[in-house]
């Protein structure tokens, strides 16, 4: 077997980058970014560690056979920036060895010695023994030592500026080599400089190991490390079972990771894979920055930390997303959170179990259409999709001499050969990795993914090609017959009208705004006011474009939407959304200045709010906690009122569609107001529901029957505020809970066990009225009902938030009754479906 640890090692052709290794600098890699925290951090960091350090000051780096490290005493690192010693996580009776972050009061702990073995009291003792050993002991009895098979003759164990503790010969000649080092042995944390990998002359595996909890240093079953597969790749595991995987490394980057860049001046990001060894790491070219990468049992992710100088920031996590989850969709399959399913069969391939397939159990995965010939090499082919991270690399072949021609060749000569491609995708692309058996866990991409051919019998390459080339003919026989007569009086009336109409176009417009009392601004008040829409100005994404920050000449802040013109929102919808918006005057919803309507722009001026959305709070573990329990209550009543205008109070009744936090703004004094009308819909009358074909929101916010069916209500807006209050109440962003549930799912287990408090957010523990907290869990779940009929007004949810009324028990929140789906002709269940606050659906075609 062929793989990659046969050949020589090459490195990825960074101007910078020394010779005789395979490296990539990376900008979103796994080594953490330097110090800037960025504005979308992660919600989920870990709670505050109560670490005490018990020590006093030492100024000494290492110690040699003839000194000893006891309970009060530490090793510091040659730059002060990393200690050695004794410390606990709160329980003084449990006393561990380790080494933290000498100057960084908080989740400091980067090592630790005796994780599984605790010391009881200060009878402790760190020593060099007459092997070269390090020895702890407690009261003459060994808890922890290292076991290196050389003899020094001069030991000295030492703490380095990295975090490594080493121990080495001082008679050795050479300060590098080391008889031992806490790299090769990390419990949690992978510091800049550490190697995860294989040692292939010991045979030897380093990997990150979860503790059991944030108090608790015990190994834990979640692990991180390389699997020496022919072509070795990175995997998160629990237990035995495969939990996430990153792809193997393609030259450029990681197959899973297609947002790293090949060109950046803050770190690298390295992988090498030779005979000797077969190992990632990374490093930091700005010396100031402190950044760490921790694997956490309590949220089965591997989470990347910067320290901002207050505080630890969590950066990013993994797993992402839900298709981020080893084989969810099953063999031959591919994974997408940008379609409805997110599981679709590979080309060729086709549902093995139709009915558990539409039931959105995807586990069986999917099957050829037609069987394979491997009589005639001529009869099969191969197919190539685009975009993927590419599969599972168990069953892989790997030949670096050989190049995507001669690939393409050696795998129709092997009749288990399913797939293949470049196994360096750098430059023109080189080498050869080709896949036998079934296909695993493959993820599409939208940029950055990696290309495969997959192998297909000629009957089924003979219906692509068909249809493709059907579809070819037709429309080239129609232009061909078309344009001759088209052409010379297209130009005629294009040149003839072209001016007038978009005269005509532009002042219809005009005419529509004026009527309607909007205030028009000139195209160039806008572009000067945001600095020509520099990426410096903008503040936001929305479904419908970018969102800038922009000041006028008065001296005005404002935010401008600018709509694309690849959003599908055309003139009319434009010209809707400026009517609805412009007739609604409350304190809790944002105010509309005016808009524009130039050429291709269409662009509508809003308020500034200073704080932003409500999402870069409750989702933020150190900006959450600006938000107390006293404002957010002040915040949820806010939201409520502006959605009881809408429905009730407006001259027009108007079901919002898609309330989400990301869609909630935050004045200076953060008074809470609802903004984004492009998904809107008014009702005159007494009319209050609809329906319709073309479903517009976000996955994790729509009620059952409006995702479902396409009906739409006030009470769908109702359950959106329900799980926007659980948003509020929890600090946990619907899409973070990846094992499939929804939030409503876990407050409504944790409500019938009696156990809501535990949904309370850590940052308002200390500032929560318990009685307030539980009436707002209590409200949202009765917002969170199956039914509609069931779901209260928001009359009701300001009175029953208000006041100190009874309130009804919930019922039981199932949604996919037989009655629903029946209702709806969707079979696709949202609770197999991991909410995602990025995953906004504009146009669903029920069937």
């Amino acid at each position: 077997m062929n793989d990659c640890r046969r050949g020589q090692t090459v490195y990825s052709g960074a101007s910078d980058a020394p010779p005789c290794r395979e490296t990539s600098p990376a900008e979103e890699a796994l080594a953490p970014p330097p110090t800037t925290s960025p504005s979308s951090a992660s919600p989920l960091s870990s709670p505050s560690l109560a670490t005490k350090k018990l020590f006093t000051a030492a100024e000494t780096s290492s110690i040699t056979q003839s000194q000893s490290l006891s309970y009060r005493k530490t090793l510091v690192s040659p730059s002060g920036i990393f200690e050695l010693g004794f410390f606990n996580l709160g329980n003084p009776n449990k006393i561990y060895l380790g080494i933290w972050n000498k100057n960084i009061p908080l989740q400091n702990i980067v090592w630790v010695a005796n994780g599984g073995s605790p010391i009881k009291d200060s009878s402790s003792i760190l020593k060099l023994d007459s092997s070269g050993n390090l020895v702890l002991t407690h009261n003459n009895t060994v808890v922890w030592s290292t076991s290196s098979p050389e003899k020094a003759q001069n030991p000295v164990a030492e703490l380095l500026d990295s975090g490594n503790l080493v121990i080495r010969d001082e008679n050795g000649g050479n300060e590098d080599a080391y008889m031992w080092q806490s790299f090769d042995y990390p419990s949690n944390t992978m510091l800049q400089g550490m190697k995860v990998g294989w040692d292939l002359k010991r045979n030897f595996s380093t990997r990150l190991i979860a503790w059991k909890s944030d108090d608790d240093p015990t190994q834990g079953d979640l692990s991180w490390g390389i699997i020496l597969h022919p072509y070795p790749e990175i995997y998160m595991m629990k237990g035995t079972k495969k939990y996430h995987r990153l792809g193997p490394w393609n030259g450029l980057r990681f197959s899973g990771f297609p947002l790293m860049k090949p060109n950046n001046h803050i770190y690298y990001s390295e992988f090498v894979c030779n005979q000797e060894e077969v190992y990632f790491r990374w490093s930091l070219k700005q010396t100031s920055s402190i950044s760490k990468v921790v694997l956490n049992q309590t949220t089965l992710e591997r989470q990347r930390y910067v320290w901002s100088g207050k505080s630890w920031i969590l950066y990013a996590a993994l797993p992402e997303d839900y298709c981020d989850h080893y084989g969810v969709c099953g063999a031959n399959t591919y994974c997408t959170t940008s379609a409805l399913p997110m599981c679709q069969c590979l080309k060729g391939f086709k549902p093995k179990s139709p009915e558990e397939w539409n039931s959105m159990n995807w586990s069986e995965g999917c099957v050829r259409k037609h069987p394979l010939s491997c009589k005639n090499k001529l009869s099969d082919g191969f197919v190539l999709v685009e975009g993927l991270k590419v599969p599972d690399t168990k069953d892989t072949f790997v030949d670096e001499t050989i190049d995507l021609k001669q690939c393409r060749t050696k795998c129709l000569n092997k009749c288990s050969c399913m797939a293949y491609t470049n196994s360096n995708i750098s430059g023109a692309g080189s080498g050869c990795v080709m896949w036998f058996g079934d296909l695993f866990d493959i993820k599409l991409y939208p940029e950055n993914g990696q290309s495969l051919y997959i192998r297909l019998p000629a009957s089924e390459l003979e219906f692509i090609r068909y249809k493709r080339n059907s579809i070819i003919i037709i429309v080239t026989s129609v232009a061909a017959t078309l344009v001759v007569m088209v052409v010379t009086l297209a130009i005629y009336f294009i040149r003839r009208r072209k001016i007038a109409d978009k005269s005509k176009t532009e002042e219809n417009i005009e005419r529509q705004l004026d009527d309607m009392d909007v205030p028009l601004f000139d195209l160039l008040t806008v572009t000067t006011a945001t600095n020509n829409f520099s990426l410096n100005n903008k503040i936001g994404q929305g479904g419908f474009g970018p969102v800038y920050k922009g000041e006028l000449v008065d001296g005005r802040e404002i935010a401008v939407k600018r709509l694309s013109t690849s959003s599908g929102q055309g003139i009319n919808e434009f010209t809707a959304e400026v009517k609805l918006i412009a007739k609604l005057q409350h304190r809790n919803l944002v105010k509309l200045l005016g808009c524009c309507f130039q050429g291709q722009e269409k662009l509508l001026i809003y308020e500034y709010m200073v704080n932003g959305s409500l999402d870069t709070f409750i989702f933020d573990k150190v900006k959450g906690k600006l938000l107390d329990w006293p404002r957010r209550f002040h915040i949820i009543l806010g939201i409520a009122r502006g959605l009881l205008y809408l429905h009730q109070d407006s001259r027009l009744r108007i079901i919002h569609r898609d309330l989400k936090a990301s869609n909630v703004l935050l004045d200076e004094k953060f008074n809470p107001k609802i903004s984004d009308f492009g998904t809107a819909k008014a009702f005159g009358g007494d009319q209050i529901e609809g329906n319709t074909k073309r479903v517009v929101g976000t996955y994790g916010y729509m009620a059952p029957e409006y995702a479902v069916a396409g009906l739409f209500s006030i009470k769908s807006d109702v359950f959106s505020f329900g799980i926007l209050l659980l948003e509020i109440v929890c600090g946990i962003k619907n899409k973070a809970l990846c094992d499939g549930n929804q939030i409503h799912s876990l407050a409504w287990t944790l409500w019938k066990e009696k156990n809501a408090l535990q949904l309370i957010d850590s940052s308002i523990k200390d500032s929560c009225v318990i009685s307030e907290v539980l009436r707002c869990i209590h409200v949202s779940l009765l917002c969170l009902q199956q039914y509609p009929g069931d779901r209260p007004t928001m009359t009701s949810v300001i009175q029953m938030l208000g006041s100190e009324m009874e309130l009804v028990e919930p019922k039981e929140l199932s949604f996919f009754q037989s009655r629903i789906l029946d209702e709806g002709k969707l079979s696709f269940n949202l609770n197999l479906m991991t909410s995602n606050d990025e995953l906004t659906i504009t146009s669903l075609n029920g069937r």
